[in-house]
């Protein structure tokens, strides 16, 4: 079966609470209450973001990030009562799309998976949209064709597949969604990070490794441009 959400804690009746919440707001939800548990789930099922605790009675969360990150690409969200600073950077280090702090607000945490499916949903547009475009004609120049592949969560840019984080991913199907128009700094902080608090640097940090992968020369973008005030425009 498919599920929205799936929920890994070993703390049965927060996991179940959580569930039962999501599931009143049309959130279709699972939980699963060790890691085992989680790796046998998904042998049989399939989930568009997971909710993940780190101290679990039979292994750590961060393994199972780990394990998961060989072999999918869905948003993983870690929920934990572990408060260190250190926690959050391994978590986010390791393929951790976000963290959340225990005790959490079930409405914030709605709010934050809400946008996560959102966002899921985009890239699948914006896949469906690069898959529908027009192979080059012969003869033409393949140097500009970029489209995006969602199952492996890469760029292929002339032919090359460029594999790329959660949020490169996401980032870079925003523009893609968009392309050829400028779009909003506000716009992306929404549509990727789900908050328009975050710091311009935080965004720049991101362009800046898109085009790195991306760009024959990241200094002078031909693919990703400023739009200096205002946002970024990819043109293809």
């Amino acid at each position: 079966m498919h599920y929205n959400c799936l929920i890994v804690d070993d703390e049965t009746d927060l996991a179940v609470m959580t569930a039962e919440y999501f599931r009143m707001f049309d959130v279709s939800t699972q939980y699963v209450t060790s890691a085992k548990e989680c790796y046998e789930f998904l042998e049989n099922n399939t989930a568009d973001i997971i909710l993940l605790d780190i101290n679990l009675g039979d292994g750590l969360g961060f393994d199972i990030c780990k394990k998961l990150r060989d072999q999918m690409q869905l948003p993983i969200i870690f929920i934990s009562a572990r408060q260190s600073d250190d926690d959050v950077l391994i978590a986010l280090s390791i393929g951790g799309d976000d963290y959340v702090k225990k005790p959490y607000s079930l409405s914030v945490l709605l709010a934050k998976v809400k946008v996560s499916l959102k966002r899921a949903e985009q890239i699948k547009l914006a896949e469906g949209s690069a898959q529908s475009d027009a192979l080059p004609e012969e003869g033409d120049d393949d140097s500009q064709i970029l489209r995006m592949d969602a199952a492996t969560m890469s760029a292929v840019l002339s032919g090359n597949k460029i594999p790329l984080k959660a949020k490169e991913y996401a980032l870079l199907s925003c523009l893609y969604a968009h392309k050829n128009e400028i779009v909003k700094k506000e716009v992306l902080f929404d549509e990727v990070w789900g908050d328009s608090f975050f710091s311009d640097s935080t965004l720049n940090v991101h362009i800046r490794k898109l085009r790195e992968k991306l760009e024959t020369d990241p200094n002078d973008p031909k693919l990703i441009k400023t739009v200096w005030g205002t946002g970024y425009i990819l043109e293809i």
